[in-house]
Order: C-alpha cells, then structure tokens, then sequence
C-alpha cells in the first residue's frame, strides 16, 4: 500500500518529530493539532480561540490531502479540563455535521494547551 505525506511550505510546523498526516489505504491520517502558529509555537488564548485555532490547522491539512472536514469519519479530542466538555460540543457541532463522525474526547489530560484535535478522514481508494 503506498503511503503519502502530506506537507507543504503553507502548513503549520512543529517542532516534533511527525508528519501533519499521512495518506495511505484511502484514508489522510492528521496527526494532533493545537493552538499553533505557522512555526509551530503554542499560543494560549481563551478556550474557544484555541479550539478555532485548532480546528484552523486541521482545515488546512485537510486541504492539503485534497479534503474537508465533511470526509472526516473519526475525531479525537484532547481537553486540559473536563469543565470545558460543553464548550466543546458546542464548538464541535459549529465544524461538523450530522451523521456526525466517530468520536472519542479525553479530558484531563493536556499541558500547555486547553485542547488537542486529530482526525482521520477517507478519501477513496
């Protein structure tokens, strides 16, 4: 099965060993995604501000691999503090639609950051 990296010169960096997403099987594997500059620097901000972020990053992934968020059919979420669950969903439900994708939302559990989002979309063969 041939495996695709997807990256370009307009996506956000990191400065940790991984690819943004990885295109294999006819699926786009988008590894976790923050409240990140272009180069990779964490910027704290209210929790909505950083979700959006997030979600901006997520985006523009996608689009890399030829995608939208409409092709998603897995989510994961990342939260630093569980009080934030319906801030969350609510946001959430603002990015994706009914039949919503697969869902799995960890909370208590981040550092620096208030929320984390990776995502798996499918594409085709």
């Amino acid at each position: 099965m041939p495996i695709e990296v997807i990256t370009n010169e307009s996506l956000p960096k990191s400065k940790n060993p991984f690819s943004p997403a990885i295109k294999a099987g006819g699926f786009i594997f988008v590894s976790g995604q923050a409240s990140v500059d272009d180069d990779g620097t964490i910027h704290p901000d209210t929790f909505e501000n950083e979700f959006r972020r997030t979600m901006s990053g997520v985006e523009r992934i996608l689009a890399a691999a030829g995608a939208t968020l409409s092709q998603v059919v897995q989510v994961r979420g990342y939260l630093r503090d569980h009080d934030k669950w319906a801030d969350y969903n609510a946001l959430y439900r603002e990015y994706f639609k009914e039949p919503y994708p697969a869902r799995t939302t960890i909370t208590k559990c981040l550092g620096q950051v208030q929320v984390e989002i990776d995502v798996v979309a499918y594409v085709g063969p």
